[in-house]
This record gives C-alpha cells, sequence and structure tokens, in this order.
C-alpha cells in the first residue's frame, strides 16, 4: 500500500513541473482559508455574530489584490520542488506589497466615509502573517515530498570531515542529488566546541574517537574532507590514516575552486597526489608585484607550457596592459587562448605563433609591441631526450635565451625573468648544464655597463602535473593497468605545485634588482617510490596485487638525488622565507659572450660529442652521468 501511494505521488510531482496557473491557484484557495482565519482569531471564534455579506466583501476585496500583486510578482512561476529562501524573499515582498495596498484602500476609505464597513486592521494583519506561512509552506511540503519520494539512500557509509560552511553545502550537495551514492552518519571537525553535538540530526565526531571505532560509525568506506583551512601537514595525516583503514578519501574543493560555480555532488573529487605534496598557502607580496606589473606589456615565452601557462594565469589576475603569449606550440597555443576567451573573455593579450630562435621573427615581435616585461619559460626540459640531441638543447634553450635577452637590452625592457631548474646546479646531464649556461649568459649580461635591463633568474625543481613529469606518467601506468617504473628505489626530488613555483617566480620577479639567481625553498625530498605507492593506494589498488612496481635503472644523465645549491654557492635570505638569493661565481660578459657564439655557430658541423665538451669547457662542475659522454669528457680526447 506504502509503495502504491508513493507511486501515484511521484506521478504527481516526480515527472512533470506543476503548473504555474495550479500554483496560483492554490494560493488564491490559501489566501481565502488564512481570511477565514484571521476572522476567527479576531472574533475570538464567534464568527457567527459578524454579518456573513460583510465577511465576503472582505475576502473578495483581500483576495482580489492579494490574486493581482502575486501575478505581478510572479510568486507561482517557481519551480517548487525546488523552492529555496529566494522564493520566500519574493513571496514575503509581493505579502507586503498587498498588504500596504490594503492599508491605503482601508485609510482612503474611511477619509471619504465612515459608514461604509472595512476589513479590521488587526484581521489585515493576522491575514498577513498566515498567509506568509501557509504559502511558503506549502512550498516546503511540495518540495520535501518530493526529496523524500525522489531520494535514494546511498550505500556507501561517509563521514563529512569538516563541519563548518562547506562542510554543511557539502551535506547539501549529497542530500540534493537524486543519484546520491553516499549514506552519510555523521560529521568530524577538529574544533572541540563541535564535539558531540548534532548537525542535520548527525553526530560531530572527535577525528580521534572515529579511529577508535568508539564513535558508532559500522563499516565507515569514504571520508569527504570539506575544509578549506586544513593545513597541508594536516591532509597528510588524514590521508594516512584513511589509506591504513582502506578508507577512500574524497575532497570537496573551496567555492573559489568550484567548477562552473555551482554547488553539486559532482564536485567532489578523489584526492589527488597533488593535495598531499604541496604546501601551505604562500603569502605574497601583492603590492609590490601589482606596482611591477601595472599597465605593462609583458611577453611570456614558451606561453603554452606547463609553466609558461601557469604564468599566464597569475599574470591575468594583475591589471596588466597586454599579454603577448609566444610560444611555436600551435595546438597547445589554441587550446589557452581557448581557456583564457573562456574564464577572461575581456583579457587584453595577442597570440604569437612562433621560434624563439628566430631573430628575425622575434625581432619584428619587439618592434610591434615594445614588450617591458619578458618572461622566457621557453626550454626544452625533458633529460633523456635532451641527451639524445645536444643539438637541440643548445639551440633553443641556450639560444633562444641569448636571443631574447639580446633583444630586451636592446629594446629597453624593464625585466627579463629567466626559468631555470635545479638540474643547473652541478649538472650532470645536457639539459642542466644548457640551463647553467643560461644562466651564466644572462647574469654576466647584466653585469655590463649602461644595461637598463634588469635581469633575474628564477631556480627551482620539479612541478607537480607538468607536461612529462613523473605523476601524470604514473597516472597513466596506474589507469593502464601497470607496471608503475621506478627508475631506482632511493631515487629522490624536491616537488612543488605548478600554481606554487609561479607564485614564487611572481614575486622574486620583483624583489631583485639585477643579475640575482634566486632559489626557491622545495621543502622535503620526496622518495620516488614512495610517490608510486601512494599513488597506487590513492587509486583503490595495493601494490604487489593489484599492480607492481617495475626497477629500470637510473636513465642516462639521471641523478639519484637533486641539489638546489653547489657546494661552493650560499645563500642569503630575502623577506620571503620561501625564497633565498644564490651567491654564485660571476664570469666575464666579453668570454661568455664569444664561448656562447662559437657553440651556435659551430652547431652545424659539429658532432654531439663535441657539442657536449663544449659544454664542459664552459661548466667545469658538469660531469656527464650518461657514459656516451662521461669517458670524453674526463679523458678530453676532444679537443675543441
Amino acid at each position: 500500500m506504502v509503495n502504491y501511494i508513493k507511486d501515484f505521488l511521484l506521478r504527481i510531482f516526480g515527472k512533470r513541473i506543476i503548473s504555474p496557473w495550479l500554483i496560483l491557484t492554490i494560493d488564491l484557495f490559501l489566501l481565502m482559508i488564512s481570511f477565514g482565519l484571521a476572522y476567527i482569531l479576531r472574533l475570538n471564534f464567534t464568527l457567527t455574530s459578524y454579518p456573513v455579506a460583510d465577511f465576503f466583501v472582505g475576502i473578495v476585496e483581500v483576495t482580489l489584490v492579494y490574486g493581482i500583486i502575486f501575478f505581478l510578482f510572479g510568486v507561482h512561476r517557481g519551480v517548487i520542488r525546488h523552492t529555496s529562501f529566494t522564493e520566500l524573499r519574493r513571496l514575503l515582498s509581493a505579502c507586503i506589497a498587498a498588504f500596504i495596498i490594503l492599508l491605503i484602500i482601508d485609510i482612503a476609505i474611511r477619509t471619504v466615509s465612515n459608514s461604509i464597513t472595512m476589513v479590521p486592521r488587526l484581521v489585515l494583519i493576522l491575514h498577513f502573517m498566515q498567509v506568509v506561512l501557509l504559502c511558503f509552506g506549502f512550498r516546503l511540503f511540495v518540495r520535501e515530498v518530493y526529496t523524500y519520494l525522489t531520494r535514494n539512500k546511498g550505500t556507501i557509509n561517509a563521514v563529512i570531515y569538516g563541519a563548518g560552511d562547506l562542510g554543511m553545502i557539502t551535506f547539501e550537495a549529497i542530500e540534493n542529488d537524486k543519484d546520491n551514492q553516499y549514506n552519510v552518519v555523521g560529521f568530524v571537525d577538529d574544533d572541540s566546541s563541535k564535539w558531540n553535538k548534532n548537525l542535520h540530526s548527525l553526530p560531530v565526531f572527535k577525528w580521534s574517537k572515529l579511529l577508535t571505532g568508539s564513535s558508532k560509525t559500522n563499516d565507515l568506506q569514504e571520508v569527504i574532507l570539506a575544509m578549506p583551512s586544513v593545513s597541508v601537514k594536516r591532509k597528510q595525516e588524514i590521508a594516512e590514516e584513511c589509506l591504513r583503514r582502506n578508507w577512500k578519501l574524497k575532497v570537496m574543493p573551496s567555492v573559489v575552486n568550484w567548477m562552473n560555480g555551482i554547488s553539486n555532488m559532482g564536485q567532489i573529487r578523489d584526492v589527488r597526489i597533488e593535495d598531499l605534496l604541496g604546501r601551505d598557502e604562500i603569502k605574497l607580496n601583492q603590492k609590490r608585484i601589482l606596482n611591477g606589473l601595472e599597465n605593462k606589456i609583458i611577453l611570456v615565452s614558451g606561453a603554452a607550457g606547463s609553466i609558461g601557462s601557469e604564468i599566464v594565469r597569475q599574470l591575468l589576475r594583475f591589471p596588466v596592459k597586454k599579454l603577448i603569449l609566444l610560444d611555436q606550440a600551435e595546438s597547445a597555443l589554441y587550446d589557452l587562448q581557448q581557456e583564457i576567451l573562456l574564464k577572461y573573455y575581456d583579457a587584453p593579450f595577442e597570440l604569437v605563433l612562433a621560434d624563439v630562435t628566430n631573430p628575425a621573427r622575434t625581432r619584428n615581435l619587439f618592434e610591434t609591441y615594445h614588450p617591458e616585461i619578458v618572461f622566457n619559460a621557453a626550454a626544452y626540459k625533458h633529460v633523456p631526450m635532451m641527451e639524445d640531441n645536444p643539438y637541440e638543447a643548445v639551440r633553443v634553450n641556450i639560444g633562444g635565451t641569448k636571443n631574447l635577452a639580446d633583444l630586451s637590452v636592446e629594446f629597453g625592457v624593464e625585466k627579463f625573468i629567466m626559468v631555470s631548474t635545479d638540474k643547473a646546479v652541478n649538472p650532470t646531464n645536457v639539459m642542466g648544464t644548457s640551463k647553467r649556461i643560461c644562466e651564466i649568459y644572462v647574469q654576466s649580461l647584466s653585469q655590463t655597463p649602461n644595461i637598463k635591463t634588469g635581469f633575474v633568474t628564477t631556480r627551482f625543481g620539479n612541478v607537480l602535473g607538468s607536461n612529462g613529469s613523473v605523476v601524470p606518467l604514473f597516472k597513466r601506468q596506474i589507469s593502464e593497468g601497470g607496471p608503475v617504473t621506478v627508475t631506482h628505489p632511493d631515487i629522490t626530488r624536491y616537488f612543488m605545485t605548478i600554481p606554487e613555483a609561479c607564485q614564487l617566480l611572481l614575486e622574486a620577479a620583483f624583489m631583485g634588482e639585477c643579475g640575482e639567481i634566486f632559489v626557491f625553498d622545495m621543502g622535503e625530498p620526496v622518495k620516488i617510490y614512495d610517490l608510486a605507492k601512494k599513488m597506487i593506494q590513492l587509486s583503490g589498488l595495493m601494490e604487489g596485487i593489484d599492480i607492481d612496481i617495475k626497477f629500470t635503472g637510473l636513465r642516462p644523465g639521471e641523478k639519484l638525488y637533486e641539489e638546489l645549491l653547489a657546494s661552493k654557492e650560499n645563500t642569503k635570505p630575502t623577506y620571503n622565507d620561501k625564497i633565498m638569493i644564490g651567491n654564485v661565481r660571476l664570469y666575464d660578459f666579453a668570454y661568455v659572450n664569444a664561448q656562447v657564439k662559437d657553440m651556435l655557430a659551430a652547431l652545424q658541423t659539429e658532432s654531439d660529442a663535441s657539442i657536449v665538451t663544449r659544454m664542459h669547457k664552459m661548466v667545469p662542475e658538469f660531469i656527464p652521468q650518461n657514459e656516451r659522454y662521461r669517458k670524453l669528457v674526463l679523458s678530453s680526447e676532444i679537443v675543441v
């Protein structure tokens, strides 16, 4: 019988939207009921002593005024199953307007004649209050009936970690989703004042109580983290406990990170390794950055790459005059263009499809736009690929940097910011050495007399999720069933997120004066083997059972451990404890310029081995790990 009634109601409420005219009819009916109730209360339940004609005149007058106002305010046009307090505000506004009109009519008629019987003002007041209660109550009743009929109680027992605003939003998003898969059994919060209280009739637990099993949450399967202020360290602790107990950890992003700005259950996502390896929010000197960027024409080379595109996103937060986005990757540049048009429809930007090593093309760019600030993020960065192609490492990384730096000096650019890497420190591979030569070139150039351009170099380690980084590789390998490949069980790397790296880059850009190499605090090194294991666990799999980890051996030119500063270098602090200035050896520009020119000129005729030997001559600390080059460099078999 219950199921029959439920099916019947579903046919009424669940498959079509109730007609606005039916809603208006019901509202008019409730208006008349409210009028009768108001009179009963006004006359203390002695309605028989009141003239029936006066009662009917009054009910017609009140219903007519309210009905017209309800129609004009569109009170009946809302989708009743989705009633919210927005509808309450509209209903309340309409009722106040109708009440005021009735009072004006009453005052006007009483002024003209006292012989005409009017609706008592106390009845109008009582009627007003009851209309609001009954009409809104009717809408809430329909909404709750619809929710009850369509709600599917989920089969996944979950707790929401966070009993604040985001936790409430998360709970409502789950409850309002008709395809809901969760059965929320409670909340968890670190605030002791919320423990042992109820929210939405659900208990709020202490995390340690949940872990000891004394919280009466049987068969818990998932934890949904909905606490935007939680520190990364705390997030890591929560993740470790969830992994240990085979609970899945989900994340509800903060409001600013919602897709499409809509609160719904689709926002709840799996926790990512980036969530656990990132660090707490970086505090930037926004005023200094704003002063440096405001109303400036800015060129970003390598704009379509992982770092370059994030630099662009960060720059779009400031009132720049124009962004010139330079890259030779057509498809990636198009994707960036579409992203900007979608998110920043009025952004002042221009796309330039060109190669940074092409002197004529880049000169035309400087002549056309006259950039005032240059961010040079264009480079080849894949270590094994550059080991096999030193020609390209020199042509693009060194040649492109020299070309842009020289043009910046010629055209009076205010700031030139070069993106470097920790692989430039005591380099063991071609890619790192090419970036170290770039550092040497721009730093020595900055020391020449009468240079107006301020050159700044930023040096940081691996960024999570960048093109070619280990994290996307592991994700792909896990999705394909493995194995996950790690080069060595002890290999470690420093990591930071792409936004974090680019925020620090902007800070350093306007912190420096001239020629500094800024080194970013990369935190603690991460063991790649541990990273692989954690990513497997976060995917709900078990190493050795569901998926294997395979050790493939160090690749040519690859370090076991990476360092941010060479042993002979030291640093001095800045006002930002995440950024340090590296004290490095200075070079004479005339010597460096001659060496770089010779190296670029010899590209067309020399072998890979000769190119690498030239690089070693400029960077003596470069000791190749690649046996192909190591023997030549150490034995000096090739004399340049």
